[in-house]
């Protein structure tokens, strides 16, 4: 069996006037991300690990954020682009570990959601997207709720 492995990072700043999304699920509270497109942490680490099992660089190579066609774009839109390019490349995910970084608000009740938004877009099953949440104990800037963060790893498997 053929399998590559990616992990991928990401952090946005919280801000009033924003949305704040995660995993393709709006979630009520009264910041935001800030970012060129949806500044959706959780699917953007994803997206890099995705690309990262595979050498093909990150995000920002495929989506710059110079590019003013990609100013707001849903990220669950570039998820599909991406498992797109990467069933091309003859791989396909066999399942994504994640983990975000938030003191506030509590996401425990959003993660079905989220981890059934990224399942369909990626067209897997639930069951092979996981998706854990915690506090970083008031500690960086996680901590200080200045921004959110997300880690991913991906496991890819050769479909040839």
């Amino acid at each position: 069996m053929n399998i590559r492995i990616g992990n991928g990072y990401d952090i946005h700043r919280l801000v009033s006037d924003r949305a704040l999304i995660l995993g393709g699920v709006q979630i009520p509270h009264e910041l935001g991300l800030l970012g060129h497109s949806d500044a959706d942490v959780l699917t953007h680490a994803i997206m890099d690990a995705m690309l990262g099992a595979l050498s093909l660089g990150d995000i920002g190579h495929y989506f710059p954020p110079t590019d003013p066609q990609w100013a707001g774009a849903d990220s669950l839109v570039l998820l599909s682009q991406v498992d797109q390019l990467i069933r091309n490349q003859g791989w396909q995910i066999g399942n994504i570990d994640s983990v975000v970084v938030a003191e506030r608000p509590k996401l425990k009740p959003h993660i079905k959601t989220m981890r059934d938004k990224i399942a369909e877009v990626l067209r897997l099953q639930p069951h092979q997207v996981g998706i854990k949440a915690t506090t970083n104990e008031k500690l960086g800037p996680e901590g200080r709720e200045e921004g959110i963060s997300a880690y991913a790893v991906v496991l890819l498997v050769s479909s040839s």
